[in-house]
């Protein structure tokens, strides 16, 4: 069975039209979620608390395909 896992997390932009952060140390980790939809919903309502904010910006991203073994130069290192 694969597994899936979308990470959602979000952040101040430097400029809104660039995905630069202004502190990456303060970007906000919402969670890890299994389905798309349940990250997608997560996304969409921290989006929505900093409407106002035309500098924050949150995004989805795919770890399963940071963990795919067949990945080009091994973007995960497992050391467990």
């Amino acid at each position: 069975m694969e597994q899936k896992l979308h990470l959602v997390f979000g952040g101040e932009l430097v400029d809104p039209t660039k995905n630069v952060f202004k502190d990456i140390e303060a970007l906000h980790v919402v969670g890890i979620f299994s389905e798309y939809e349940k990250a997608f919903d997560a996304c969409k309502a921290e989006a929505q608390k900093t409407v106002d904010n035309a500098h924050m910006r949150y995004f989805i991203t795919d770890l399963g395909s940071l963990l795919d073994e067949g990945a080009a130069g091994r973007a995960a290192q497992d050391l467990g």
